[in-house]
Parts: C-alpha cells; sequence; structure tokens
C-alpha cells in the first residue's frame, strides 16, 4: 500500500522526512540529467555544481524533458525525450539518484511508421489501479487535421501533435499505445495531477496558426486514463511549455518553461482554478529547462552531491 510520501510527486508537501527536488536539462539535453533541490518550492539550488547526473547513452542521445516519479517500490522511474525525431523515449530506474539502471530505448510509436517523434514523456502513478501512466505528445501526418505550418519538427514546426499513453507495473510489459488526449487542437507537454479524488491534466495548446496561443489548459477527468473533458480557458501567460506542479501546504503551485523569456516561471492556487502568478518569488538556475518537481525521501536527498539542507 502506497504512502502519503510516495505517491506521485505532487500529491504532498516535503516534510522533515521529505525534500523537493527538481529535474531538469540544459542546453539541448547533450550532457542529461540535472538535479536542483528546494526547501520551500520557491527557491531552486542547483546539486553536483549543476553538472550532470547521467549522460544519454540511447535513441539520438539527448535527455530533454526528464521526468521523474518515485514509486511505491522505493524505486525514482525516470522518462524522457531521447531526440527530436526518435518514435521512442528514454527509460531508466533508480535508489538513489546517482546510480541508474542501464538506460533502455522504449519504441513506442514503432508501429506507426509516419510517427514523426515522441516529445516530453512524463509518468504518474495511479494509485487507484496501481500501475503506472506513461504520456507523449507525437504527430503523425494526416491522422488528425493539419492545424499548423508543415516545418521542420525538428525545428519546432509541427502538425497535428495529439497525446498518447500506455501503462505498465513492471516496466517489462506495455499496454499497446493508445489515444490519451485530443480536444482538436496541437497538444503537447501534459502533466497529470491528482485533486482531491479527481484528476487533471495541464496541457500546452501548442497552437501556432492562425493565431498563438502557446499557453496552458487544464482538462479534467474521474480516473487518470480519462477521459478528459474539454480544455479549460488558458491559464498561463502565452509562450511557456513544461507544467509541473507541486502542492505546497494548502496551496498549489505549478511551474512552467517561458523558453522565449529564457527564464522559469510559476503560477498559485488554492482551489487549481483560479491562479496568480508568483514568477518573481521563484528562483531556478539560468539555464534550467523543462523539468518536473517531485518529493523524494530526506535520507537519499542528503546523500547527493551539493546537497545543503533543503
Amino acid at each position: 500500500m502506497m504512502t502519503d510520501m510516495t505517491f506521485e510527486s505532487s500529491a504532498s508537501p516535503a516534510s522533515s522526512d521529505t525534500v523537493f527536488l527538481f529535474s531538469y536539462f540544459a542546453g539541448n539535453g547533450e550532457d542529461g540529467l540535472r538535479l536542483a533541490a528546494s526547501a520551500d518550492g520557491l527557491v531552486w539550488t542547483p546539486l553536483n555544481q549543476g553538472k550532470s547526473f547521467l549522460a544519454p547513452t540511447i535513441g539520438t542521445k539527448l535527455m530533454r524533458d526528464p521526468c521523474i516519479c518515485y514509486g511505491p517500490d522505493g524505486v525514482f522511474h525516470m522518462v524522457w525525450t531521447s531526440g527530436w525525431n526518435d518514435p521512442g523515449i528514454g527509460v531508466a530506474h533508480s535508489r538513489d539518484l546517482v546510480q541508474w539502471s542501464e538506460q533502455e530505448w522504449l519504441p513506442l510509436m514503432e508501429a506507426e511508421p509516419d510517427a514523426l517523434n515522441c516529445w516530453a514523456p512524463e509518468i504518474f502513478f495511479d494509485p487507484v489501479k496501481e500501475q503506472y501512466l506513461i504520456f507523449w505528445a507525437t504527430t503523425i501526418p494526416g491522422r488528425f487535421p493539419d492545424t499548423e505550418d508543415s516545418g521542420d519538427v525538428g525545428k519546432g514546426g509541427a502538425f497535428n501533435h495529439r497525446m498518447y499513453f500506455v501503462t505498465t507495473r513492471d516496466f517489462k510489459t506495455y499496454s499497446v499505445p493508445a489515444l490519451f488526449y485530443d480536444d482538436g487542437f496541437n497538444v503537447i507537454d501534459a502533466t497529470l495531477v491528482q485533486v482531491g479524488s479527481r484528476f487533471a491534466l495541464v496541457v500546452k495548446d501548442e497552437t501556432k496558426i492562425p493565431v498563438a496561443k502557446k499557453n496552458l489548459r487544464i482538462a479534467w477527468a474521474d480516473q487518470a486514463e480519462g477521459p478528459y473533458g474539454p480544455a479549460s480557458d488558458p491559464i498561463s501567460p502565452k509562450w511557456v511549455e513544461g507544467p509541473s506542479v507541486l502542492k505546497i501546504g494548502e496551496d498549489w503551485i505549478m511551474y512552467y518553461d517561458e523558453y522565449t523569456r529564457h527564464h522559469y516561471g510559476a503560477m498559485r492556487s488554492s482551489d487549481f482554478k483560479h491562479w496568480e502568478i508568483i514568477t518573481e518569488s521563484v528562483q531556478f538556475a539560468a539555464d534550467s529547462r523543462h523539468g518536473s518537481a517531485f518529493i523524494a525521501p530526506r535520507v537519499i536527498a542528503e546523500r547527493l552531491p551539493g546537497f545543503g539542507g533543503a
């Protein structure tokens, strides 16, 4: 049975036994996994002198958008974007965030020969069905109406991204990839949060043409696998991506990469509906890109190089 501390990263505030951690990448993800720690969820200090904890070895050998989930098995499970045009993602596991398993390349979209990519995978433990969900964005030309320009997907052009997912209990066998979320618009960078008895899927509206939106919206469901209802009106500024969420005390804090402004931003809410921008109150390393916030046991965090007692 899962405890509050080991429940998905957004479920409970850090305590004397736990620590807020943040996984992220820098540059184009060439040097791999970076980690930061925080005592309050506002000021984030890079660990290991800002150096990589794990270099990528699979796919196109990038480690972008690293998402870490601490599971009920006492293991950190990580997924990441292994390359701009890879039809699969990277997967690895660790008990201490320093020593990692052999990296596995998971060919999620190998059955879709026209799939152009697998972007920004996230992993979420579903406490109801006691299984992991891995979900990501893929464009398959012609599968849905092409709502965007037809530029090179590896340079930001897009066709019709939708969210897909698989489930697993053991990281050995996976369900058949299936459509996870489609609300009729180009969507990437989803993150999943349990709020009370319901599940909130935060997504980036990647619409660029005819009017750029590039903001965050929320869809709701009664179970982790959905189905999810229509997306809300935008809750964030434009030109943000890579949302991640922590619950700190009575409040939710949503972090996001303000990628065109080259810094991290954040919003706060007490009800997951009304959001206040608190970007001026948060501090990240200047090179932080698309990360995921999660909670880890303090006993593990204290052994990480550069941990200063967050």
